[in-house]
């Protein structure tokens, strides 16, 4: 067990995801028949796709996320609970006593459901392993039985590949990447989403394509990556009190992230592209033409300015609903740019700018009611593994808690409640019917599922 959580260990926290998912690239492509120097090459570029899509996240999340606390601030608003983020939840979940066992449970379920033919994903993104084990920590608290805790990771891992095999399609439309699929847990709110979504295309208004190319069209060069980057990013310094020149300069490093994000994402097609088709035909030969994707982390995607767009429009909203939402207790601050509904969202309406920005809009207090109710439960983490230490009197959580609503269904299910056993049941009912929609929708795209 030693040498297992070392192994661990050492691939998440020494190599990282942008040296260990190429590593695994270069590993599967070599074992689909291709040639080393053209699996390097792809690999390598991966693993400068995965970097500079990285360096770029960052950067769009330290100038926008800057700019949104100092809004926070100006409200003179105090929460008791303090807003780690998810780096902050990725570091605590992986200090579990039991975090490591996650890592051969995710694999094993994923192997067996392509071996059953149950699955068309193969996920290799192992950092968000992270996500698992936060659910298996919380419902293990919860309900006092570890037992419990695994048993609603092993759901979770089913019905992230089910999600990677429904988004497919998808994320290659959105893309242009073949093969590729994103199985990650923040696409999970699609579920809640869908049904006010099925409404949301009876309004004329919200059923009109509206992604970044047919707003360019409608406004001109006030659609273009660049213009709107500077409009958003000036808009919101001067909310945020910067001033004149400090909104000026945040608009110039928005613009900069939404012209240069495009760019980035062209890199995961070169780095893919010869993977997948080996991939494709290395299937067909064993396996009568079965199609496999490939499931990467969600930065696969950020080259759709739709999701800056609807995410940094939303902060505004996120923040006054955490003032006056009743019960609430987190104010948003490590977390506040929501990336645990867009990507879902994104998804979920064919990145239909006018439906992503309601769906922001719509669940934020679902976020933070769920912030609220997990607090000490994060706390309890962080405090007995001395990941961090949280001050008496003092609580650390999450504001925009990934699955907010599977997370809570999961823990207070297990904990007997029968009126959200009743709930999960409803919540998995509406799972398959999205699941079977969007298959419906995948071969009118011509991808059949």
């Amino acid at each position: 067990m030693d040498t297992l959580q070392s192994a661990i260990s050492f691939v998440l926290n020494d190599l990282g995801a942008a040296v260990f998912v190429p590593l695994l690239m270069l590993l599967i492509g070599l074992s689909m028949k291709m040639k080393f120097a053209e699996a390097f090459h792809s690999a390598l570029t991966l693993g400068i796709a995965f970097t500079g899509m990285s360096i770029l996240i960052n950067y769009m999340m330290a100038s926008m996320g800057d700019a949104a606390q100092k809004l926070a601030d100006n409200t003179g608003i105090s929460l008791t609970a303090i807003d780690g983020g998810w780096p902050g939840m990725a570091s605590i979940s992986w200090a579990w006593p039991y975090a490591f066992l996650m890592f051969p449970l995710t694999i094993g379920i994923n192997i067996l459901m392509l071996l059953f033919n149950k699955t068309k994903t193969l996920n290799v993104d192992m950092w968000n392993v992270w996500n698992k084990i936060f659910t298996a920590v919380m419902v293990s608290y919860i309900t006092g039985n570890v037992r419990w805790g695994f048993l609603a990771a092993s759901i979770q891992i089913i019905l992230e590949l089910k999600a990677g095999d429904m988004w497919g399609p998808e994320v290659e439309k959105l893309t242009g990447i073949s093969g590729v699929t994103v199985p990650h847990f923040v696409t999970l709110i699609a579920t809640i989403l869908f049904p006010i979504d099925e409404l949301l295309k009876k309004i004329p208004f919200f059923n009109k394509p509206l992604d970044a190319n047919i707003l360019k069209i409608k406004i001109g060069i006030l659609g273009e990556n660049s213009v709107m980057g500077a409009i958003i990013g000036f808009l919101l310094g001067l909310a945020a009190g910067y001033g004149f020149a400090g909104a000026l300069q945040l608009a110039i490093q928005a613009a900069t992230a939404l012209t240069l994000f495009p760019m980035v994402s062209k890199l995961f097609s070169q780095a893919l592209t010869p993977i997948s088709e080996a991939i494709s035909d290395f299937m067909k030969k064993k396996f009568s033409g079965r199609e496999v994707y490939i499931g990467l982390d969600w930065p696969v995607l950020a080259g759709r300015n739709e999701l800056w767009v609807a995410v940094i429009i939303t902060i505004p909203a996120f923040l006054i609903t955490a003032i006056v939402l009743p019960g609430n207790n987190v104010l948003p601050f490590a977390g506040i740019i929501n990336l645990s509904f867009v990507i879902g969202a994104l998804l979920l309406t064919d990145a239909n700018l006018s439906r992503m920005i309601f769906h922001g809009i719509f669940s934020g207090p679902l976020f933070l009611y769920a912030a609220t109710f997990f607090a000490p439960y994060i706390t309890r983490l962080a405090n007995e593994t001395g990941a961090a230490t949280v001050a008496e009197g003092k609580l650390l959580s999450w504001s925009t808690i990934a699955g907010p609503d599977i997370r809570y269904l999961f823990c207070s299910a297990f904990s007997g409640s029968l009126i959200n056993m009743i709930l999960l049941i409803v919540w998995l009912g509406i799972f398959y019917t999205l699941y079977q929609s969007k298959k419906k929708y995948n071969a009118t795209i011509g991808n059949d599922e």
